[in-house]
């Protein structure tokens, strides 16, 4: 028999999850729960297996690099003794959350790198090219490209932004000047840091204005002319009128919404889209950094917003009559983490929503896909990676921390606070280092690919609408 000892539930959740033999085991092992050592923790937390290494590698089930990079290397000797030369390989880095160092200096801990040496095949590299709608990172800070942007240009942000945040030698630092709505202010911050913790010493230095507040504020009518020098303001949503550059919401580490708000961008539709069903999306005037890359038709069903009745009508009216195109699918989505949906599965799961839904097969497979492949957390942390890192090559003045600003942590956020802010903050914290870099950032769109791109959603949209109209002149014709 053989046991693995765990310090918190959370920890044996993990090892099932991420470890390539945790099924082979978990069923088997003896969950004991007592103080350790941070150290103790990370290398109890794999099982030496003495029985089943000999079986495993009889059987070839698995590599044994693969089979090494699960198991601390100082645990790796099967029960015959022959020894499977793990020291080549490196246990990857492991940061749990350190309350008890918080509670002691009220600082945050020196312990977590600011620069990383990767520890698992060093000379791996990653060849994946970051999803189309990364593009969209050109657009949003093309307006800079010639001038760059100077101190006096993110100065006169200020007026606008909610915190400054900065980021010097790996650390991030935020000075904040007034109340954010709820909790925005806090779970971006907290998004930002595990952004350094995903990626560590790999982003510049760098200062930037954010505001937390619904609509774009700078127009681009206001800064017209080669030398005009709009103010970079970070914010959730822009649109075609405005200049804002477009971040991540919170609402991928703090609580999300589902309903309708209808004054600025959507913080429900990756939700709504990842469930699997056709999404009746109201026409939006405004984008976060997802929505741009969506086609009508291709990934949701455009609703009119100057006429939502009769147009909602019409698409439920256009299902119906149009049924051979209709399947029905299963989807779960945790409750903490609704992005993170499972299609087609037969077991309830615990914490979890699922829907029955009757779908459109073409566009809520597209839609649902191009949430949960593109817009998985990785991608989320790629495309912050390199907004922040192609905004940083466009400073033109070397940024400093204010008096006035504090360093930023998951101890100084997460240890003292409790209940359901705790949660979602345990939840999402990255406790190690990403060993494989981040995507390949694709080009800027060419601008005659760009301007087809556009013309074929409003073409969709105006497409849908002509059939709506039709349908609707038919009924008339009928009552008369």
């Amino acid at each position: 028999m053989y046991t693995c000892v765990y310090k918190h539930e959370k920890e044996r959740r993990k090892a099932s999850k991420n470890d390539p033999l945790a099924g082979l085991w978990i069923s088997k092992t003896t969950v004991q729960r007592h103080p350790t050592t941070v150290e103790e923790e990370r290398l109890n937390k794999y099982c030496t297996l003495h029985h089943l290494l000999p079986l495993i590698r009889g059987l070839g089930l698995f590599p044994l690099d693969s089979l090494c990079k699960s198991f601390s290397r100082n645990l790796c000797l099967s029960s015959l003794g022959d020894c499977l030369h793990c020291n080549s390989f490196k246990t990857p880095l492991h940061f749990p959350l350190n309350c008890n160092a918080w509670n002691q200096t009220q600082r945050c801990p020196n312990n977590y790198p600011t620069k990383h040496k990767r520890t698992i095949n060093p000379g791996r590299s990653s060849n994946k090219t970051c999803p189309d709608y990364f593009r969209w990172i050109h657009e949003d800070l093309r307006h800079w490209k010639e001038t760059g942007i100077m101190r006096d240009m993110v100065e006169s942000a200020r007026k606008f932004a909610y915190f400054r945040l900065i980021i010097i030698d790996g650390k991030a630092y935020v000075d904040r000047y007034k109340k954010s709505i709820q909790t925005r202010d806090v779970f971006t911050a907290w998004g930002i840091v595990q952004l350094l913790r995903w990626y560590p010493g790999r982003l510049p230095d760098l200062e930037l204005m954010f505001d937390t507040s619904d609509r774009p504020v700078i127009r681009s009518k206001d800064y017209r002319g080669p030398n005009a020098g709009p103010p970079p303001l970070f914010r959730y949503c822009s649109d075609w009128a405005s200049l804002d550059i477009v971040f991540p919401d919170w609402s991928f580490w703090g609580w999300y919404k589902i309903y309708i708000e209808g004054w600025a961008w959507s913080v429900s539709e990756k939700y709504i889209l990842a469930c699997n069903s056709p999404t009746l999306y109201v026409t939006p005037n405004f984008h976060d950094f997802l929505i741009r890359g969506m086609v009508p038709q291709q990934h949701y069903w455009p609703i009119r917003e100057n006429n939502k009745c009769k147009s909602l009508k019409f698409a439920v009216e256009w299902g119906n009559n149009h049924t051979a195109k209709l399947v029905v699918t299963i989807s779960y989505c945790d409750v903490f983490r609704p992005y993170d949906c499972k299609k087609n599965q037969l077991d309830f799961p615990p914490l979890g929503l699922v829907w029955f839904q009757r779908m459109l097969g073409l566009a809520s497979t597209k839609g649902s896909n191009y949430i949960l492949e593109d817009t998985k957390m990785e991608n989320v942390y790629d495309y912050m990676f390199h907004l922040l890192n192609e905004y940083a090559k466009l400073l033109k003045y070397k940024p400093s921390v204010p008096e006035t600003a504090i360093e930023l942590c998951p101890e100084v956020m997460a240890c003292p606070t409790d209940s359901v802010w705790r949660r979602f903050m345990d939840d999402s914290l990255e406790e190690t280092p990403n060993d494989v870099p981040p995507c390949a950032l694709p080009p800027p769109y060419d601008p005659q690919v760009l301007k087809a791109f556009v013309e074929d959603k409003v073409r969709s949209t105006k497409q849908v609408e002509m059939w709506e109209k039709e349908y609707w002149d038919k009924q008339d014709i009928q009552k008369q």
